[in-house]
């Protein structure tokens, strides 16, 4: 199995652990009364994101954990798939 591979799975992985995190967020949102929509989640997660972030900033004073778990996996997936695709290993 080479690196290439390795990486490409580990950012599959990481957009998999996104998807549930976002999974998360709808059901603490709808845990706060917010109606959530998983074709709208599909099409755009941001939304729900923000108004989560919203939601626990109202309640906490700063962003609840999800938040930033979410934004730490996707740009993690990124930066993987990029390594892969880019990265000098054959």
């Amino acid at each position: 199995m080479s690196i290439r591979n390795i990486f490409f799975g580990l950012a599959i992985l990481a957009v998999l652990s996104n998807v549930v995190i976002l999974i998360m967020v709808m059901a603490a949102l709808d845990r706060r009364g917010m109606k959530t929509n998983m074709l709208v989640a599909r099409l755009c997660p941001w939304k729900y994101l923000a108004a989560y972030k919203e939601a626990t900033k109202k309640e906490t004073g700063k962003p609840g954990p999800l938040y930033g778990l979410s934004i730490l996996t996707i740009n993690l997936a990124l930066l993987l798939a990029l390594a892969a695709i880019l990265g000098p290993w054959g």
